[in-house]
């Protein structure tokens, strides 16, 4: 995953149950000193399951193989209210547990555990049910919640006759020679990122409405450059995802269905909590509008009271249902004390290094939007408790603190991601140095091999099934990460990991894969072609003028822009493309093809001179 949801396919699929969907307002919303740890929540996982349900693991298909059965695959997610139906009413089913006991090897797997088949089979929607036979051919996909009526018949057919329900042949790609998008697939998904866009309930044309934070941030480009189409298109989704926040507790609902924002879906994953919260403390700077602060700020308050973990690391998710496999909506309509009264949704407290590298982002943000202090403290927290407890050797990350398998890419690339927002945000370069170390470990574990492009979710000694592939939204993301890191540091192994990314990106078949949802490709492909906006503060760390100047150009309102800090008794600049001339006083220089502006030297004059420099360059 972004692992980006690509959510135009059900996603724990079929829930249409009605809920509030309020803006956020003045109702009381909880506090630090009403945190309630997760254990405190008074439901409990199912127990008492008539199937014997395995774990996966590398012996499955060899004990399939010796016992002549096939595998069925469960693919649930632990938030997911229609994965808790499908276990109450499918695998409660007497039938189908003993066709299950008879002829197949049950495996149950919480996709958030494991990158590599959540990857895979992410399109399938929550839950997934993937059949196989002994020797791990698929025979069978199927996605959401499947009835016990229809279950059986499939069950029984395929324990008969062992073949695939649809054939599928896979496509070689041939890759494209160039790390950038043709001009005639450039202007298609240029004119497909207009035409998809829903002009009546905002967003773009998916069953479920939610914001993609990839197509919101190139409208926020597009806008910045006075693209007025761009600029309704960007502030119509932020302000209809509002009406999916949760108004009470904070944080921002999963998305909706039935194609408008009124009927949400009430879990609450990280990747949805760190996208918006970066989205949105961007999207303040840039419109000027309060209500988006409100907003990020609101999931910070929802992460610190319900998924932060006492050494300061992040939970991965909070459950949709209260009671598991029943709907929640009259339940998420209450306020806080009526329902605390009842409990509080299960919490999976398992601390995964791609998720945190998620809210470490959002929160490295939301400092650089608001300057509060707090917001910075918790996201070096997060940070240094993974680089103590989840860093592997070789500067990359694993998973859990204890992975069945991997290591996966999306671990090592979010959290490189966030250590390299932590280095904008503060300056401090042992946090550039830590993200090189992840890049590093990106390119010894996971490119792929021969004359192929892009690099593969999990490391191919260890995936799952031995097909690990490479992704769109991650290689988009791989793009981008090492793209902006080469500029910070000068060195070319990272602009090369950057174009590798890109060769596959810009492959047609590859670059189509979301018809709709394709500003993460037109990201990747402009920031590759173009230098970062870049602002650099002469002067030293314990300056307090310094430190104003770096606050100001962190506000600057583009998300792909390169902020450093240049104190003299630091040495020189890690990418030293520029030399600046001493100062009497801190001073803030805006840069483009090597050379500077003048300097100035008040906060409230950086945004005009940066303008002023990036227009002069155009």
């Amino acid at each position: 995953m972004r692992l980006v949801l690509a959510l135009s396919l059900a996603v724990c699929s079929l829930s249409l149950i009605p809920a509030q969907a309020e803006q956020l307002s003045d109702k009381k919303t909880v506090s630090s000193k009403d945190k309630v740890p997760a254990a405190d929540s008074k439901t409990t996982p199912e127990s008492g399951s008539l199937i014997h349900w395995q774990k996966w693991n590398d012996q499955i298909f060899a004990t399939a193989k010796r016992e002549n059965k096939l595998v069925l695959l469960d693919l649930e997610a632990i938030w997911c209210h229609w994965c808790h139906v499908m276990e109450q009413k499918t695998y409660s089913n007497k039938a189908i547990a003993k066709e299950l006991q008879d002829h197949y090897i049950a495996v149950k797997v919480d996709q958030d555990s494991r990158p590599d088949l959540s990857n895979r089979y992410e399109d399938y929607g929550w839950p997934a049910t993937i059949i196989f036979s002994p020797g791990g051919e698929e025979l069978s996909k199927n996605a959401g919640f499947v009835e016990a009526d229809t279950m059986l018949p499939l069950l029984q057919k395929l324990a008969k006759n062992p073949v695939p329900v649809e054939k599928t042949q896979k496509v070689e790609l041939k890759f494209s020679k160039d790390a950038a998008l043709s001009k005639a697939l450039r202007d298609e998904l240029r004119k497909n990122q207009k035409k998809y866009y829903d002009d009546k309930e905002g967003g773009w044309q998916t069953t479920q409405k939610f914001l993609d934070a990839d197509s919101v941030e190139y409208a926020m480009t597009a806008a910045k450059e006075g693209d007025k189409r761009e600029s309704k298109m960007a502030t119509q989704t932020l302000d209809a995802q509002l009406k999916i926040f949760d108004p009470i507790w904070g944080g921002v609902y999963q998305y909706s269905t039935n194609e408008d924002w009124k009927h949400p879906h009430f879990e609450k994953i990280m990747s949805v909590q760190g996208d918006n919260m970066r989205i949105y403390a961007q999207a303040y700077l840039l419109f000027k509008d309060a209500r988006y602060l409100n907003a990020a700020e609101s999931i910070e308050k929802y992460l610190r009271t319900f998924l932060q973990s006492p050494d300061g690391a992040f939970y991965t998710s909070q459950d949709a249902d209260l009671k598991q496999g029943e709907h929640s909506g009259e339940f998420f309509k209450l306020g806080d004390a009526a329902r605390r009264a009842q409990g509080i949704p299960r919490v999976d407290k398992h601390v995964y290094a791609r998720e945190n590298g998620w809210a470490i982002n959002g929160l490295a943000n939301l400092y650089m939007a608001s300057g509060k202090g707090p917001y910075l403290e918790e996201a070096e927290k997060a940070a240094n408790y993974m680089i103590k407890n989840r860093a592997l050797a070789g500067g990359g990350f694993k998973h859990d603190l204890n992975d069945a398998s991997g290591p996966y890419l999306g671990d090592s690339l979010y959290m490189g991601r966030a250590l390299l927002a932590l280095y904008q945000a503060t300056g401090q370069r042992k946090w550039l140095t830590q993200a090189e170390s992840a890049a590093n470990f990106i390119d010894a574990h996971f490119k792929d091999s021969g004359d192929k492009a892009g690099y593969l979710t999990a490391d191919p000694a260890h995936a799952a099934l031995h097909t690990a592939e490479p992704l769109l939204d991650e290689n988009t993301s791989l793009v981008r990460f090492a793209n902006l890191l080469y500029h910070y540091t000068a060195k070319n192994e990272y602009k090369k990991m950057a174009e590798n990314c890109m060769r596959y990106v810009a492959t047609p078949e590859v670059a189509h894969t979301h018809r709709v949802l394709v500003s993460s490709v037109l990201l990747a492909d402009r920031e590759l072609a173009n230098a970062p906006a870049h602002i650099t503060i002469v002067g030293a760390k314990s300056d307090a003028a310094a430190k104003a100047l770096f606050a100001a150009a962190n506000r600057y309102p583009l998300a792909y822009i390169r902020v450093e800090w240049f104190d003299r008794k630091e040495g020189k600049m890690p990418n030293p493309d520029t030399e600046y001339p001493d100062m009497p006083k801190a001073a803030a220089f805006a840069c483009a093809n090597n050379r500077c502006s003048r300097p100035v030297y008040k906060p409230e004059e950086v945004a005009q001179l940066v303008d002023r420099t990036m227009n002069s360059q155009q």
